[in-house]
């Protein structure tokens, strides 16, 4: 046992993904300062009992904006379109209280499930204004102390057809907007509108992160010309597409094709389990289709993918809890991921996405912020399979929630 320098906050018996055996995590002004068995310190110790330690999860896509309207909803909505219209019309009322009250109880969820890195995207049009990112804005300074919220803006009804929508959009990117987003399925001209999305990628030096291909109709898609956008704008690595469903209906050659194409112009994938499942193949009357593009291959062939929320309690999906540790299992058991397969499908909510956000600071690692979360298992490659509880969260060592241990009550005890 070696004589440290002074720690703050020292983590014991913690288990990472890439130590054997449990190692020693010290803290130093909010940063991690060493990481090694056995660290020789007085300091405030947390006894993590041979768990395992995870940075957090990443969710880099959720709609905070429209989360939790089902009580507002008065009819089934069978389709993507019914989605769009029930919401655009529910949106002319949202009030920035509303917008924030609504998008602070999914927040809190997300935060207790583990979730230390969001990417939320905000609906910027004529009918909803700049209210939901004014109340996105406000959560993501009131929830700082536990999560580190990203915004990407973005038009969900069109942008070339929408007039208003663009100014609009350049107001949020001056006033906080981190990244912009796009929808060109809902646009007249679908080409023009991630021209345009693009311009003002580069004009404010922002990444792009688009809703895409989001039906099974493998006769036509938008993918190329996003590929090709990105490549002539050197935009690798800084590009994503969220859906992306019609991957899922391409035959295995034109599938290898694809990979090779966003591999190569360095465009990211999420796949949002969820809303993919819940939206597509509904017009079937048996055998539907799954409408699951497989992140977990795509990642395995150079692409960088994550799987993520999207909504939650809406007409898009009227489920969910924004648990990431339950969104990847929901995945691995519709992907009919293998157990070799559930090292990536844990990456998928954790690694992959960090590095899909471009984030150069994740990771329990000496000189990052010490953000880490506790899960209840001792075996790192069981975290997707048994669904542990998430035992307790710290955002910059500082403890954010705790969850108590079920107890059973045995007769006679």
């Amino acid at each position: 046992m070696t004589t440290q320098p002074a720690f703050d906050l020292i983590f014991r018996n913690a288990l990472l993904r890439s130590s054997a055996a449990p190692v020693d995590i010290g803290v130093k002004a909010g940063r991690i300062a060493a990481i090694e068995p056995k660290l020789a310190c007085e300091a405030v110790e947390v006894d993590i009992g041979g768990h395992l330690a995870l940075p957090g999860f990443v969710d880099t896509h959720i709609h905070l904006d429209k989360a939790c309207l089902l009580d507002r909803c008065g009819h089934d909505h069978g389709s993507l379109g019914d989605a769009i219209r029930a919401v655009s019309a529910m949106k002319r009322d949202f009030t920035v209280e509303d917008v924030y009250a609504r998008g602070a109880k999914v927040l809190e969820r997300a935060i207790v499930h583990g979730t230390t890195r969001m990417r939320t995207h905000v609906e910027i049009d004529p009918r909803i204004g700049l209210r939901s990112f004014e109340a996105v804005k406000a959560l993501k300074r009131d929830y700082a102390w536990a999560l580190d919220l990203s915004l990407c803006v973005f038009p969900q009804e069109g942008l070339t057809n929408d007039p208003g929508a663009e100014e609009l959009l350049v107001q949020a990117l001056r006033n906080g907007g981190e990244t912009i987003g796009g929808c060109p399925y809902t646009d007249t001209d679908p080409n023009a509108h991630l021209a345009r999305i693009f311009d003002l990628a580069q004009e404010f030096d922002v990444d792009v992160d688009l809703h895409l291909d989001f039906d099974l109709d493998p006769s036509w898609s938008h993918l190329e010309e996003v590929c090709r956008q990105t490549e002539r704008r050197n935009y690798h690595g800084r590009v994503t597409i969220g859906h992306a469903t019609k991957l899922s209906a391409l035959p295995p050659e034109r599938m290898k094709a694809a990979t090779a194409q966003l591999a190569r112009a360095g465009v990211a994938v999420t796949v949002l389990p969820a809303t993919d499942l819940y939206l597509m193949g509904r017009e079937a009357s048996h055998n539907a289709p799954r409408g699951l593009t497989l992140a977990h291959k795509l990642a395995g062939d150079g692409v960088v993918c994550s799987v993520a929320t999207n909504n939650v309690l809406n007409p898009f999906t009227p489920f969910g809890d924004a648990s990431l540790l339950r969104m990847a299992n929901f995945y691995a058991n519709v992907a009919h991921a293998s157990v070799r397969d559930f090292g990536i499908c844990l990456d998928l909510v954790t690694e992959l996405p960090a590095r899909l956000l471009n984030l150069d600071d994740y990771g329990i690692k000496v000189g990052n912020p010490a953000d880490l979360i506790v899960l209840d298992t001792q075996d790192s490659r069981f975290a997707i399979a048994e669904l542990p509880e998430i035992m307790m969260g710290f955002k910059d060592g500082r403890q954010t929630f705790a969850r108590q241990r079920p107890a059973l009550f045995r007769p006679g005890s």
